[in-house]
């Protein structure tokens, strides 16, 4: 009965006070990774504080993935993108005001559904290397994987090189490029039914196989030559194919021209080619699965070509030194020409005097030249030559010297009031300037009273006029240059005049001539001899005539002589001062009158039958020869022919013997005649071919030129003659053009006719009026020829014609 007390007030207790309890909408809760979900917690009772509790008993607070709404008795839980670690169990816990607490729970379980993760399609790989097809596909629980390659599962078993990881990756040993194509990755999940597959797409890459066709060129530079390098390439995908150049890639340019043709082709072209472009060039292939390289190499030869050569400039009796230096492919060899008298030096070469030395190296050449002299002055030539060709260059040597005096004339001769120039020539490199001195003093170059000064290059001359004895002695000529100074001493004497000839001879005495020879006199005094002065007279005789010679000469011809008569004749020389002394005097006689000596004759054909003799007049005795006297004669054995007479003034110097008679032999006696009688006489002989036809008679006395000449007018001729029958037979030709141009406006049929009639009229007179068309050709020949004379001049042609 005590029970049942208790109980009904507890009961009645509990009545007026509601208990606290606490409940969650769901118990058990299955969600996908990713998926979002929320909770509602329920408490009956008066909860002071309703909260959530996670899998790891951590109060949870509000987050961007876990969000709470709470009201006084209601809680709701949002969960979004769920993940793997959010599982576990989720509490609700209720409190009330006296802090008794209630909770409910539920199960949250999360699976990951069938994920492929990342897949990259297509996927590469090198030929050759073991390549590895990923599939990552991923699921809870783990899914069963499975592997397909044209539509067949792929096992170990059927396939050796093939195998699927415990990554569900397939490995695949030794790729090549048969084993490309399209994989299919197949995942499952067989408690809930789950299947997916994704298209992997495989990519073998083949590395770049390189070749090439030629791998070294030759080529010549600065010859606008061009050269073309091939590459052959092959690889998967296609490689691309770059040039370089000492580790720089080239670019196209209007040097480089690159061209790349289908099959795997490409070509280098390089233009214009010179020096700087030889050696190694790189041909590179290049794709995914690598890259590869050759090397082509470029021989550029270049012709010589001097780089360094310049002109010197040494001091005589020092060393000089000429450098050359050139380049080129291969490099050439240099050589030494001297100009002036053409010998060459090479490397190595020494003159035999020593002076000369060449050495050189790696392009290079040094010409020595040990004591330098005067003669060394000039061009040299410096050739660099190879097996390409040769290039030559020429510099001048040039000398500098002290000056040097060029002449040894000190002594000038002069006398008072005659001025006399002092010339002092000098050489020297460099110019040297120049000045006189007398007795220590230095004479100006504005000169004195007496003197003057006149300076050229290389030349002073002083100009002195004596006026007193003071005025001769020594005069100094100082030349200086940077290289020294040297002095030449000059002496200005006083001159006089000649002393006299002498050895007075005479020669080639005849009537009218007489030759004086004599030797020059000892002394010319100090003065040159201008002429010599020949005086002679008829012995007996005051008045002496004066002959000078011609210049210096020591012969003088006397002329106008009489016969047979005693002279005197005496020689003098004279010079600027004056005349000087007479030789002795010499007498000679002439020769008496007689008779001439026998001419001398030769002789040649005449025209036609005549001959020709000359005469050269000899000795004429002392007088003039006043005739020839010819006489001639046939030479004939059988008989005694006459001899013919024929007398030639003594003025001629040929006489012309006609008509003479063919294939004859005569003989000719020629005698010259003076007042004093007659001469021995010239005995000649001489032969008269024979008769030449008449071609030749005709044109014997004609040249080449004339014959032709002739020839052609008498073409000129008778085409004239032709056109002038077509004329007024044919009514055509030239004549007939140029008389319808000049007479084109005369139509008339009347007018015509009267015009041919008047020129056939005239043309018929004129033929008839000439016998022959001989006698036409030679008549412009004699056309001035007045009309008296006309018959003579044509029978002068006719014979001319046909003698």
């Amino acid at each position: 009965m005590m029970l049942k007390l208790v109980h009904l007030l507890g009961v009645l207790v509990c009545g007026s006070q509601a208990a606290l309890q606490v409940s969650i909408s769901l118990n058990k809760v299955e969600l996908s990774v990713g998926e979002s979900k929320f909770f509602i917690c329920t408490a009956i009772g008066e909860p002071v504080r309703l909260e959530w509790y996670n899998p790891q008993g951590e109060r949870i607070v509000p987050s961007k993935r876990m969000a709470l709404h709470t009201e006084t008795s209601r809680s709701r839980l949002i969960i979004y993108n769920a993940i793997i670690e959010d599982a576990g169990i989720y509490r609700c816990q209720a409190t009330d005001a006296s802090g008794h607490t209630e909770e409910a729970s539920v199960v949250l379980e999360i699976y990951q559904r069938l994920t492929f993760r990342d897949v990259q399609s297509p996927q590469e790989f090198r030929h050759g290397e073991t390549a590895e097809v990923v599939c990552d596909v991923i699921s809870s629980p783990v899914p069963v994987v499975v592997w397909y390659y044209q539509d067949k599962e792929i096992t170990e078993e059927h396939h050796s090189r093939y195998q699927v990881l415990t990554n569900n990756n397939l490995q695949i040993r030794q790729v090549t490029k048969a084993d490309e194509g399209v994989y299919r990755c197949e995942a499952s999940v067989e408690a809930r039914g789950e299947i997916d597959f994704v298209d992997i797409a495989m990519v073998v890459n083949v590395p770049p196989v390189l070749s090439v066709f030629q791998q070294s060129f030759n080529a010549t530079a600065d010859y606008q030559e061009s050269v073309t390098f091939t590459c052959m390439t092959s690889g998967s995908p296609d490689p691309v194919v770059t040039w370089h150049r000492k580790g720089q890639q080239l670019e196209p340019s209007e040097q480089y021209i690159i061209t790349r043709l289908e099959g795997g082709r490409s070509m280098l072209t390089i233009r214009n080619i010179r020096q700087g472009d030889g050696g190694s060039y790189t041909c590179k292939a290049t794709n995914k699965a690598g890259s590869q390289e050759r090397e082509i190499f470029l021989k550029v030869f270049v012709q010589p070509h001097i780089t360094q050569l310049k002109n010197v400039t040494a001091v005589e009796g020092s060393a000089a030194m000429i450098s050359c230096v050139a380049e080129g492919e291969p490099l050439p060899d240099i050589s030494w020409r001297r100009a002036s008298d053409g010998q060459t030096f090479v490397d190595g070469d020494k003159s035999q005097d020593g002076r000369f030395e060449v050495r050189g190296r790696h392009g290079k050449s040094v010409l020595t030249i040990s004591g330098v002299r005067l003669t060394d002055l000039g061009r040299f030539d410096c050739e660099a030559l190879s097996r390409i060709g040769g290039h030559q260059k020429s510099m001048f040597l040039d000398i500098e010297y002290i000056p040097k005096f060029l002449t040894n004339h000190t002594i000038y001769y002069s006398w008072e009031g005659n001025p006399v120039n002092i010339s002092c020539d000098v050489m020297s490199n460099p110019p040297a300037t120049m000045l006189w001195r007398r007795e220590r003093f230095t004479i100006s170059a504005e000169g004195t009273a007496n003197t003057r000064v006149h300076s050229a290059d290389g030349k002073s001359v002083l100009e002195v006029t004596p006026m007193s004895d003071r005025d001769f002695g020594r005069y100094n000529c100082t030349a200086r240059n940077n290289i020294g100074v040297r002095y030449q001493e000059f002496i200005l004497a006083q001159a006089d005049v000649p002393s006299n000839p002498y050895s007075v001879r005479l020669s080639a005495v005849s009537q009218r001539l007489a030759t004086v020879t004599f030797m020059k006199p000892d002394s010319h005094g100090g003065v040159p001899i201008s002429y010599y002065l020949v005086q002679y007279k008829e012995v007996g005789s005051q008045e002496w005539k004066d002959v000078k010679s011609h210049s210096i000469q020591t012969t003088v011809v006397l002329t106008g002589l009489e016969p047979n008569t005693t002279y005197e004749v005496r020689v003098a020389a004279v010079n600027g001062k004056g005349q000087g002394e007479f030789s002795h005097t010499e007498t000679f006689q002439t020769l008496p009158i007689r008779e001439p000596s026998p001419p001398a004759v030769h002789g040649q054909r005449g025209m036609g039958k005549a001959y020709r003799l000359g005469l050269v007049k000899q000795d004429d005795g002392g007088m003039p020869i006043v005739e020839y006297i010819v006489k001639y004669k046939t030479s004939s054995q059988d008989k005694e022919e006459q001899w013919m007479t024929k007398l030639v003034p003594g003025a001629n110097d040929f006489a012309m013997l006609q008509p003479l008679q063919w294939n004859t032999r005569y003989e000719v006696e020629i005698t010259a005649r003076n007042v004093k009688g007659l001469s021995e006489p010239t005995f000649y002989q001489f032969f008269m071919p024979q008769k030449p036809d008449i071609t030749e008679s005709l044109f014997s006395g004609l040249g080449l030129g004339t014959v032709v000449g002739l020839g052609l007018g008498a073409l000129l001729l008778l085409l004239v003659l032709v056109d002038v029958s077509c004329f007024f037979l044919r009514h055509c030709g030239l004549l007939m053009c140029i008389t319808r141009t000049l007479c084109g406006k005369k139509t008339t049929t009347s007018g015509k006719g009267k015009d041919i009639e008047e020129g056939k009229a005239a043309y018929l007179y004129t033929y008839n009026s000439r016998p022959t068309t001989f006698s036409t050709t030679f008549s412009t020949t004699y056309s001035t020829t007045e009309a008296t004379a006309e018959g003579r001049k044509w029978k002068r042609v006719s014979q001319a014609g046909y003698d």
